[in-house]
């Protein structure tokens, strides 16, 4: 036989062969009683305060211990959610390293609701970001486009060819070892945006080892939805 192209029209009686692609990989995730620090919740939406180090949802080789088999658990309705089976509820996302906030729809109808609002930037996006420098203003606003590394595809970097970002931020506090306390606002959400923007202005933020410093005794990096 010959391969044809797709919109080849058939006259009858001819003898068709289809090569199906390999069935996807099983992407069952099972519920697991992780402890969860729940702060709101109604028949909707519940709003849970992830600590760090607490992967959001799985991914290849890392199907367990994730947030979403914790939400599983805790809310079987999750199980019967549309849209992608590995992020069930989830509207937004927070770092594995990142602690703070995250929201969740308990239904399909806040599903899509939060989805959309989300999608539309009508959600303020509020950070409490340890930094090691103070910055120059106490006020200040960072407009860098922001791209994938391409030399190390697990970070982002600021470049000219990158998708538009934009961030603000505020002084909260200083001390005496040299560091502040900023509360970082996020116009855009790109992948990272806070730590390569304050990367950006030479105030990495505390305990980031991708865009700061690498110091001893420090497991996290200080970056909190709040």
């Amino acid at each position: 036989g010959t391969a044809v192209k797709a919109g080849q029209k058939l006259k009858g009686g001819e003898l068709i062969r289809v090569q199906l692609p390999d069935p996807p990989p099983d992407e069952t995730v099972m519920p697991e009683t992780i402890p969860l620090k729940v702060l709101y919740e109604d028949t909707s939406l519940a709003v849970i305060d992830k600590p760090a180090g607490l992967v959001v949802h799985p991914g290849a080789g890392n199907r367990s211990g994730t947030l979403v088999n914790a939400l599983l658990a805790r809310y079987p309705q999750l199980a019967e959610m549309p849209y992608d089976a590995s992020r069930r509820g989830i509207v937004h996302r927070l770092d594995k390293d990142t602690s703070g906030l995250l929201v969740v729809a308990l239904r399909s109808t806040a599903l899509r609701q939060l989805t959309a609002q989300f999608q539309a930037r009508t959600v303020e996006k509020v950070y409490l970001a340890l930094v090691e420098r103070v910055p120059r203003t106490s006020i200040g606003r960072i407009e860098a486009p922001i791209v994938r590394d391409p030399q190390r595809r697990t970070r982002m970097m600021v470049s000219r060819d990158g998708r538009p970002a934009v961030s603000e931020f505020t002084v909260v506090e200083t001390f005496k070892s040299g560091r502040a306390l900023l509360r970082v606002r996020l116009l855009t959400g790109r992948t990272h945006q806070i730590r390569v923007h304050l990367a950006f202005i030479e105030c990495p933020i505390v305990g980031d080892r991708v865009y700061g410093f690498r110091k001893p005794g420090l497991s996290r990096q200080f970056l909190h939805a709040a």
